[in-house]
């Protein structure tokens, strides 16, 4: 948006009305404190500058099918401009299909069809070697009397024998729980209420070439589980094709770290994004930054692979945009470094390495 559209959009609101959508132009903001928003890589880098254009809404009725791999070969549901915000309706990991605690996985569900995503959303301008930001702004449970899905699964989970980790042992117990969620909180029990601490599970660009599927992790992003990847995040997401075909979808409610027994509080949800492009930032793998710390993300097997990758991009991005030695970074993060373990059940693993934004500033002259 230029000088003239600034001009043109201050102080008054325009609303384009469409079939399946409505689109909401918003006037420019008048000046406001100072956020860590603000401060943030894709307020200073992004091409909108912080200005929300348009707001569109991708319900279900728009979105119609759902995704079981993510790759450049669907059909694009939304095309945006950077900046943009949108209103998501994601669906549940199981797409609603286990609707009581009767409804046994592996009776209901047909695997691998499992953890459908929104999308793809392309974004103007955006080319490979750009990055798309993507800000979690909100995730509200959806539905009249919202309720939420942790269950175990044949053959799946961290302390079970899987197709990757064989097992001569018997397969643990299918068990189904339906919780009931709010914004208030996650109702696991009467002795238990858990936090409501949304994200989303799978947030991803397109591969150049490969469709992969939605369970699986890797260097474009996928099924990252990374409980940070919430409201009050922002994820920098590589881009490998025009467009980039932005998809997004399993929500969690909340997480403990590795999801352990392979599930989270899958829950359905009114997730709204607002997505930024940053041109001619080339990125290996995802990143994530919040108020606290900037993340560098790996997905892989061995565990430690996972964890190598991570600390690997962060090192990398100290000595790069931080000015940091690297090897002043290597040892430096052997003291102040976080590691965040999002999953340890899926296909590959991912891991999260962050170092507090406190380190970053400027040495003092």
């Amino acid at each position: 948006m230029g000088s003239e559209d600034a001009r043109r959009y201050a102080g008054r609101p325009i609303v384009h009305r469409h079939a399946s959508c409505v689109l909401v132009h918003h006037a420019l903001k008048a000046p406001h404190s100072m956020t860590w928003l603000d401060e943030s890589i894709m307020r200073r880098r992004g091409l909108a500058q912080g200005r929300t254009a348009v707001t569109h809404s991708l319900t279900e009725a728009l979105q119609g099918s759902y995704h079981y791999t993510i790759g450049p070969y669907s059909q694009p549901v939304l095309s945006i401009r950077p900046g943009d915000r949108v209103v998501v309706e994601t669906r549940d990991a199981f797409e609603g299909k286990v609707k009581t605690e009767q409804d046994l996985p592996s009776r209901v569900l047909r695997m691998p069809f499992v953890n459908p995503q929104n999308g793809p959303i392309l974004v103007e301008g955006a080319e490979k070697g750009d990055v798309i930001a993507v800000h979690i702004e909100t995730m509200k449970p959806r539905g009249d009397n919202p309720r939420g899905t942790c269950a175990m699964i044949p053959q799946f989970g961290a302390l079970s024998g899987t197709s990757l980790t064989a097992l001569l042992a018997d397969d643990l117990p299918e068990i189904v729980r339906k919780v009931d969620v709010d914004e208030s909180g996650v109702y696991w029990s009467r002795r238990v209420t858990l936090p409501y601490r949304p994200h989303i599970g799978t947030l991803s660009c397109s591969p150049e070439i490969d469709s992969i599927n939605t369970l699986t992790p890797d260097s474009h992003g996928g099924n990252m589980d990374l409980p940070d990847m919430g409201p009050g995040s922002i994820t920098y997401l590589p881009v490998r094709t025009e467009g980039g075909r932005l998809f997004i979808g399993d929500a969690h409610a909340c997480q403990g770290d590795g999801e352990v027994c392979g599930t989270a509080v899958e829950f359905a949800s009114t997730t709204t994004i607002e997505v930024d492009l940053i041109k001619g930032w080339a990125l290996e793998w995802p990143r994530l930054e919040n108020e606290r710390v900037i993340m560098a993300i790996g997905s892989a097997r061995p565990l430690e692979d996972a964890t190598r990758i991570a600390y690997k991009e962060l090192i990398l991005w100290m000595e790069a945009e931080f000015g940091y030695d690297r090897w002043d970074a290597y040892m430096m993060l052997s003291q102040c470094g976080q590691v965040r373990l999002g999953n340890f059940v899926d296909p590959k693993y991912t891991v999260g390495a962050a170092i507090s934004k406190q380190y970053l500033a400027p040495a003092p002259t």
